[in-house]
């Protein structure tokens, strides 16, 4: 795909050089955890996904009507749960449900259990935030449609305000939760980083994200093809240590680019100022600053 831009948007910061393809999203995420069985009911029992397929260290999650693998955990015993400040590397990976109805079943769901959860409405979307065994942050979330989305001097407008928790598990119109249901995708990654500089650098001047939210306190949000964030960076655990090979913690990421030479030409970018990107078939590795890895891949293979 050309790296010309196309048409500028009422909104966003586009890069100057290298811009991600307009169809560029997340794939799946990889996650290191302490003990595979317990994270497997887990991910079953409360996020209603299922086990495509299982190794006896490594499995592979679904929604229940779809093939597509959006979690692979990885066990390695004795791993340190996620501190409670945090972690350089995730924040917490996101859940993108197909709908708002789903989303309010999903409410209904954890309230059944007797879950507790966050909840937020960020404008642009509605989210719940929980935890898995390890402590690993998972936002769930439903969009609202674009065309209901603010814009504020060239910035979506995007907030944490309570959730209308009541009117969402109305939306839900007393249908039971049976699983992440076809459509269910991850949405974005939210990262802790130490420096919103260092991570604009990397992600939006190298790599080619737009800028999309940049005023919120000590976060920036990063997007392709005018979406509210396929990424999230923030400094609010700036001087906690870096997570390592004794942690819970994300291996790495995907962002899914159309072909091969998509692939290629973001990590062109990326070795032009400086950084790593090992090129393989049909994908691409690379690591942020802060050493957290990111797996370039092509949705045509």
């Amino acid at each position: 795909m050309s790296n010309v831009h196309p048409e500028t948007r009422a909104y966003g910061i586009a890069p100057t050089a290298y811009r991600l393809p307009e169809a560029t999203h997340i794939g799946r995420v990889r996650l290191q955890v302490a003990d595979l069985d317990r994270s497997v009911a887990f991910y079953e029992s409360v996020i209603g996904f299922r086990v495509a397929r299982r190794t006896e260290s490594v499995a592979w999650l679904a929604a229940r009507d779809d093939d597509r693998v959006l979690v692979e955990l990885h066990e390695k015993r004795g791993v340190r749960p996620m501190a409670r400040r945090g972690l350089i590397g995730l924040y917490h990976y996101a859940i993108l449900l197909p709908d708002r109805a789903a989303l309010g079943r999903f409410l209904q769901h954890l309230a059944d259990l007797g879950v507790r959860a966050g909840m937020s409405d960020h404008f642009v979307s509605e989210a719940i935030y929980l935890s898995d065994p390890d402590g690993l942050g998972i936002e769930v979330y439903a969009d609202r449609p674009r065309s209901a989305w603010r814009v504020d001097d060239r910035q979506l407008a995007m907030t944490t305000v309570p959730l209308d928790a009541p009117d969402l598990v109305r939306a839900a119109a007393g249908q039971p939760w049976t699983g992440a249901p076809a459509g269910t995708t991850i949405g974005h990654v939210h990262l802790y980083v130490r420096d919103i500089d260092e991570a604009a650098a990397f992600y939006h001047d190298a790599l080619g994200f737009d800028k999309v939210v940049w005023n919120y306190p000590g976060a920036l949000f990063l997007s392709a093809g005018g979406y509210h964030h396929h990424l999230g960076t923030n400094t609010w655990a700036a001087e906690a240590p870096t997570a390592t090979d004794d942690d819970a913690r994300l291996l790495d990421w995907e962002l899914v680019l159309p072909d091969d030479a998509d692939v290629r030409a973001a990590a062109e970018s990326l070795q032009a100022r400086g950084y790593p990107a090992v090129v393989g078939e049909h994908e691409a590795v690379t690591r942020d600053p802060w050493g957290t890895s990111l797996r370039l891949v092509s949705a045509s293979h």
